[in-house]
């Protein structure tokens, strides 16, 4: 079994930590950015839904038809691989 690896705390601050964390801090930021960004850039065309977990609330709450969930779904999971 593997033992959980809790560091040392001045390792936390060196250099490079900190490069890390600033990076993962901008790449962050820019995922979350774009993907709110999208949403709201298409959300009075297509609803923002973005996300299949959202259309299939959606479609189970009787907000969309069942169809037009199928092909949210359909376009959600293609944009994803592309």
């Amino acid at each position: 079994m593997a033992g959980i690896a809790f560091g040392r705390f001045d390792d936390s601050f060196s250099v490079s930590s900190i490069k890390a964390y600033v990076a993962e801090f901008i790449s962050t930021l820019i995922f979350v950015f774009a993907g709110v960004g999208s949403a709201i850039a298409y959300a009075n065309i297509s609803g923002g839904h973005v996300n299949p977990a959202v259309t299939f609330g959606l479609a189970i709450g009787g907000q969309i038809t069942i169809l037009t969930g199928i092909f949210y779904w359909i376009a959600q999971l293609l944009g994803s691989i592309v």
